[in-house]
């Protein structure tokens, strides 16, 4: 019998899921449980350790989980029929991590799926389910948060409140905006590579998101501190040891998408989604702006124009790891809201403007907004950070013309598309950290809004 010490301690994650395809992703252990916390933290917005040793070692860290080399294998099964991975080798070389990606997948159906290691015989099981077909009039609602730093947790034990109010509400996916984890904060500082594989460790195996990625597929798109630094755009510049390809690669382990890093999927008759890439292709915040400077890059700017036209679905959203509409602070220079992307921003602000039912999603900024853009109309939501000792960056009085709800604390952001009388509806909502309703903005097709 297999006895060797193998555990999957951050579960598993259902990703990049389509009607008819699935990405599996996981991670093997050597240890069932993570490093409990030893360090006691400040009241201040951000939280830091107190008293952290940066040079500690990182067996030892809180959050800390060492990696075991073996072999994993996925299992899909629908009720009627199986799909299985061959057994996939984990290595040392992309921090134990596997994946695999399921095709011939049917519509509006769910998968239990089951992890299993060749070692030790240790599995672990959970679910998701597929998106309907795209001429499907179905209900969906679906989940979506940013900024969350490991030292900024609410729940000593289970790690982050709003993963256990959104795990409650059974959304049909989840999107995660960016600042996933934060390299350039202390607890460690991961100016090399150990310490950046083991920033996602630690979050990853928070208990609040084991159980609630084991039920909600889920999006990612990556932003400045999940690569590398604050603000990076410059490709030659490191951090510390980190390298930008460093940065890039450890994203690739846990986010191993086939393909550009921009994509879209529809969820039924009534939603589109689309996920854009913003640190890839950017040219450097401090060019000078005009027509040249990007954050897309020409290839993304000509697809998202192109699939957002060719869309026939009711309600489409553009996730965006920065904010398009803001406001924003005016020390800031990396996103599109800034004057420093102004050429580009007025594009996609006008671009977007003349399609019926655009919605922007956004992550970063460390607060929760529903703002309308003055000049297009365009509505932009922020779903604000994880926890409320994430929130900082704004001012709760500097309520600006563009805001229609401004609220400087830590929360989550739901939508849900819905058919009232055969007309389509959509239900922006935001919560806080428990799950409680602070704002709602409901449009019908066509942009009617109503309260």
């Amino acid at each position: 019998m297999p006895n060797k010490k193998e555990f999957f301690t951050s579960g598993f994650k259902a990703m990049e899921v389509s009607d008819s395809t699935a990405l599996i992703w996981t991670r093997l252990y050597g240890q069932a449980t993570p490093n409990p916390i030893i360090h006691k933290k400040t009241d201040t917005h951000p939280s830091y350790p107190i008293d952290f040793n940066e040079e500690m070692a990182l067996d030892s860290v809180d959050g800390g989980v060492f990696g075991a080399e073996g072999e994993v294998r996925f299992t899909l099964t629908n009720g009627y029929e199986s799909k299985v991975s061959p057994w996939i080798k984990v290595t040392e070389e992309d921090d134990f991590t596997a994946s695999h990606e399921f095709s011939s997948l049917k519509p509006d159906t769910q998968y239990e799926v089951t992890v299993e290691s060749k070692g030790s015989g240790h599995k672990v099981d959970g679910y998701f389910r597929t998106a309907p077909i795209k001429t499907a009039e179905k209900s969906i609602h679906f989940t979506t948060s940013t900024c969350q730093f490991f030292w900024s947790y609410d729940d000593s034990l289970r790690g982050f409140k709003v993963y256990d109010a959104m795990n409650r509400m059974n959304p049909d996916f989840f999107v995660q905006t960016g600042d996933y984890v934060y390299y350039d904060r202390k607890g460690p500082m991961a100016k090399d590579i150990p310490k950046a594989r083991h920033k996602w460790h630690a979050m990853d195996s928070w208990p609040s998101l084991v159980d609630f990625h084991l039920k909600a597929p889920m999006y990612m798109i990556k932003d400045d501190h999940d690569l590398l630094q604050d603000d990076i755009s410059d490709k030659n510049k490191a951090y510390g040891k980190l390298s930008w390809s460093d940065g890039l690669k450890i994203w690739k382990e846990n986010a191993p998408l086939r393909g550009e890093p921009y994509r879209t999927f529809q969820w039924g008759k009534d939603l589109q989604i689309w996920l854009v890439e913003g640190r890839e292709f950017r040219c450097e915040n401090n060019m000078d702006d005009g027509p040249e400077k990007t954050i897309l890059g020409t290839p993304q700017r000509l697809w998202l124009e192109q699939t957002l036209k060719e869309s026939d679905a009711t309600f489409k959203i553009l996730f965006s790891a920065t904010p398009i509409v803001g406001p924003d602070s005016d020390r800031k220079k990396d996103n599109h809201a800034n004057k420093s992307f102004k050429t580009e921003g007025d594009w996609m602000r006008g671009m977007l403007s003349q399609i019926d039912n655009v919605y922007i999603i956004n992550g970063d900024r460390h607060w929760q907004y529903h703002s309308v853009d003055s000049a297009t109309q365009v509505n932009e939501f922020g779903s604000g950070p994880v926890s409320n000792s994430h929130s900082q960056g704004w001012d709760q009085d500097d309520v600006r013309p563009q805001h229609r709800f401004l609220r400087v604390n830590g929360g989550f952001l739901g939508v849900k598309i819905t058919r009232q009388s055969s007309r389509p509806e959509i239900e922006f909502t935001h919560y806080n950290v428990d799950g409680k309703e602070v704002y709602s903005a409901k449009f019908q097709a066509k942009g009617h809004l109503s309260k």
